[in-house]
């Protein structure tokens, strides 16, 4: 798995890698088919008041980009946010991969006949 962290108006701390790793690793725990990861982290200076620290993800796996941005005041809220999202789209991804249709009862004693 290929992981790439970096920061837009913003020095990624050892702190933040080490954060947004261990974080990272619940979704690889769900699903281990990952093969690249890109975490941009990022400060927008609108107003003073309204300083938002945005995280954003994308997550290539097999056949598929799954892209996710959370935004909030904090980074590392904006960045458990994140993850929580990521989790999610990624179960769901694991789940349409795996085949949910068995053959009915009926076509199984037909076949055996």
């Amino acid at each position: 798995m290929n992981l790439t962290i970096s920061g837009h108006h913003l020095e990624v701390t050892p702190a933040l890698r080490e954060y947004v790793l261990t974080k990272l690793d619940r979704v690889t725990r769900h699903f281990d088919q990952v093969v690249d990861v890109t975490v941009l982290l990022t400060v927008e200076k609108l107003k003073e008041k309204e300083r938002r620290q945005k995280a954003e993800v994308t997550l290539h796996v097999k056949g598929r980009d799954i892209f996710v941005e959370q935004a909030h005041e904090d980074l590392y809220a904006a960045i458990d946010q994140l993850m929580d999202k990521l989790d999610r789209q990624v179960c769901r991804h694991k789940d349409r991969l795996q085949n949910h249709h068995h053959d009915s009862p009926k076509r199984l004693d037909a076949s055996a006949a």
